[in-house]
């Protein structure tokens, strides 16, 4: 038993009948006249197949189950890599299988839904959907897509695949027995780590990855409905934030704990799940002895929420104890007290020893085995292939051979719920205790400030790192001073320079740097001419004397990815 299809040459359509035999796809064009016959012939044979029940030994969607399982989200917008998932699906067969790789919630599944409700009713015949678990095999997902070939299917996703405790070995039947025969396969699952492994092993050459962990700002505003560089902040990061257009029902960084679950979830055992279904538990590398004691999923939610502490101390000793705040005097006035005389009382060590009772984490000494230098730099390895960490360069003018960088998260939302609850548990220690409520209040909004604009140059960074690969994207720092973002054009010798603010008034204070005629002569020797001096801000698009001053969310949703 076969299906019909159809092509199109020079404009008119000719319908084909294809089958499978030992093996290989066939192919032959129906007549006119042979085509009704042959139609109710194939529709006969399949009625009686589904009579005879086939016993599938997986979670199998087909038929009226595919209609009910895509409802609810065609009402959604759709995110900017359905075209490229659209575009496989539609295209020529070519032997390779499609990834949808990406950490939870961020639009896989809903990307299948999707691309299944719109097809026409002769694809979803020949379309199925595939869920699976840890309790099934490899062996019941190859008996599963044999009997589905043989039924006609020619339209297969595999969702949860990563759960097949040996599918980094066995990935290779996917692409070398069923997408060889003629299925398009699109495999998906939450432990994207285990498809970078089977991309570099078993399917080395037999696949797309399509990625859908990184969500820049102009898909939050667009596809989610919710609008402003202050929300995408709090929550950005998933498709799971509630908008006016998607998903309104959840909110994976409302809250501290919210986000501790989606690091334990999605990144923690999607990184320990996948090293133990990899070359039969002989990848752990440096990481062995964490896993072998238990403590390998707690040592990188460790990490993960660490690199937020770093970040959000960094802030405090950066804006509040460098001087940085005598801009803001008149604000100081008005809330009639000084933060940076509250935070100077602060005793350190109380502090530490609370948010480490706040956040259940182990002090070394209760610790079997220690977290060491070796395993964060595996771990940090392993957040880089997942695309939730990427460093970006900081460039030291009077030293260019020193390497250093800053790590920036691909998920804002999940820095931002870690750092705030951070502060809100340093105006619980004992220091604060003789200070008012409003007081505190006013502290914390000041800090939360300072932290939403060092988080608005992460993204700013990020974003146009990702949309320009072909150009350098750096921090230039001075001896006094820096250059909150430089985008070098190597091969023209040019750069643009950029000032980052979190404010919504053009001062000419911001652009103090940008107009040095010393740090632009650096920089020209260095970089090229400069062609143009910017200020990202909140604020309304215009010009101040030579700078330009561009609104962020204008800025973000101008840049688009390669």
């Amino acid at each position: 038993m076969g299906g019909i299809t159809y092509k199109t040459i020079n404009g008119k359509r000719y319908a084909y009948y294809q089958w499978t035999e030992n093996g290989k796809q066939h192919s032959r064009r129906v007549k006119d006249d042979e085509f009704l016959e042959l139609s109710a012939k194939i529709a006969a044979e399949r009625s009686a197949v589904y009579s005879a029940a086939p016993q599938f030994k997986t979670d199998v969607k087909i038929g009226s189950q595919l209609t009910r399982f895509y409802a609810s989200v065609m009402k959604w917008k759709k995110r900017e890599i359905f075209s490229v998932l659209h575009d496989y699906v539609y295209g020529e067969s070519n032997d390779r299988v499609m990834i949808l790789y990406g950490l939870r919630r961020t639009g896989k599944t809903t990307l299948v839904r999707q691309l299944i409700g719109e097809m026409s009713s002769e694809m979803q015949m020949k379309t199925a959907f595939v869920q699976l678990s840890s309790r099934h095999s490899l062996a019941e997902v190859n008996h599963d897509l044999k009997l589905l070939e043989s039924l006609g299917y020619r339209y297969v996703f595999v969702d949860e695949v990563t759960m097949l405790q040996d599918f980094i070995e066995g990935a290779a039947l996917f692409s070398d027995i069923f997408a060889a025969s003629g299925m398009k396969i699109v495999l998906s699952g939450t432990d994207s780590l285990g498809f970078v492994f089977s991309e570099d092993e078993q399917l080395y050459d037999r696949c797309f990855l399509l990625h859908t962990t990184f969500i820049p700002y102009r898909e939050f505003e667009n596809v989610l409905g919710v609008v402003g560089i202050d929300r995408f902040i709090e929550f950005g990061g998933t498709m799971s934030m509630g908008g006016s257009n998607y998903n309104t029902d959840r909110f994976t960084f409302a809250t501290k704990k919210s986000a501790d679950e989606y690091v334990d979830s999605a990144i923690a055992r999607n990184i320990q799940h996948s090293l133990k279904c990899y070359q039969h538990e002989g990848h752990f590398r440096s990481l062995q002895e964490l896993y072998n004691a238990g403590e390998l999923t707690s040592a990188i939610n460790r990490v993960v929420e660490d690199g937020n502490h770093r970040f959000t101390i960094d802030v405090l000793t950066r804006n509040f104890k460098s001087g940085d705040l005598k801009r803001s005097q008149a604000n100081l006035r008005r809330d009639r007290f000084k933060p940076t005389d509250v935070l100077d009382r602060v005793d350190i060590d109380s502090v530490t020893k609370r948010l480490k009772e706040l956040l259940l984490i182990k002090d070394r000494e209760e610790q079997s085995v220690a977290i060491n230098e070796s395993h964060r730099a595996e771990i940090k390895e392993y957040l880089d292939l997942l695309d939730l960490t990427c460093d970006i360069d900081v460039v030291n003018m009077s030293s260019l051979n020193e390497q250093r960088s800053r790590t920036v998260l691909s998920q804002p939302g999940l820095r931002f719920a870690q750092a705030s609850a951070l502060i809100q548990s340093l105006l619980l220690d004992e220091t604060f205790r003789d200070i008012s409520i409003a007081e505190r209040m006013s502290i914390e909004k000041r800090i939360l400030d300072e932290i939403r604009g060092r988080m608005m140059e992460e993204i700013v960074l990020l974003e146009t790192k990702m949309a320009r690969p072909d150009m350098q994207v750096f921090q230039l720092q001075f001896a006094v001073g820096e250059f909150d973002m430089v985008v070098f054009d190597p091969r023209n010798a040019c750069c643009e320079i950029y000032e980052i603010k979190h404010c919504g008034q053009m001062a000419k204070e911001q652009c103090r740097h940008l107009l040095d005629s010393k740090k632009c002569a650096d920089t020209e020797f260095r970089y090229g001419k400069i062609h143009s001096k910017n200020v990202i801000y909140r604020g309304n698009a215009g010009t101040f004397g030579e700078i330009r001053y561009l609104n962020v969310e204008d800025y973000l949703k101008s840049l688009r990815n390669n």
